[in-house]
């Protein structure tokens, strides 16, 4: 009979935890943010986002200014090209092949520039924008703690198809950075 009120007690105790388990999971609090948004609404990133555009226009004038050069050179092979005789052939060929060398070569640098433009633009972007990241990061943990979030969802990157309810956090978060909650976010620059 004691083992019986041992057990009998056991199982209350199971259920009572079992539920209280449910009453606390029940209660968690859902929000979800638009970190995009935030991230694109800080002064940080308008700074960052304005050079990351003066550094791609400046790499792509310099590989501009190389495609021009090449185009230069190629016209002078045509135009030599078309002058190319039997009478002047042996003086011509040479000039033509080493003409066509350089070509080749400035092919060569074109395309080593752009991927090292390319590099360089990744790079920078990097270093600009991590720590931008980490700042609203930060923020998003921290107004999450304060209003007692057990889950916060990032609706601009997550794939959440469809959410009614929960906390929008956004506009708190934008103000712990202190950016005003009507500021716009910035516009992508195009690529």
């Amino acid at each position: 009979m004691k083992s019986m009120k041992n057990l009998l007690k056991g199982a209350v105790a199971i259920v009572a935890v079992f539920f209280s388990t449910q009453f606390a999971n029940a209660q968690q609090k859902i929000g979800h943010i638009n970190f995009a948004e935030i991230i694109s609404a800080t002064s940080d990133y308008k700074t960052a986002e304005g050079q990351l555009k003066t550094l791609s226009e400046t790499k792509t004038k310099e590989i501009q200014g190389m495609v021009t050069m090449l185009q230069a050179k190629q016209k002078e092979g045509t135009d030599k090209l078309r002058t190319r005789s039997e009478a002047n052939k042996d003086t011509l060929d040479p000039e033509l092949n080493k003409l066509g060398q350089e070509i080749q070569d400035m092919q060569t640098r074109i395309q080593t520039s752009q991927q090292t433009a390319q590099e360089e633009l990744q790079k920078k972007e990097d270093e600009l924008i991590t720590p931008i990241q980490r700042k609203v990061a930060d923020a998003v943990n921290a107004v999450s703690k304060e209003k007692g979030m057990a889950y916060v969802f990032d609706i601009s990157s997550t794939n959440i198809p469809y959410f009614q309810g929960g906390e929008d956090l956004t506009a708190a978060v934008k103000s712990k950075l202190g950016i005003s909650a009507t500021a716009a976010p910035a516009v992508p620059a195009k690529k």
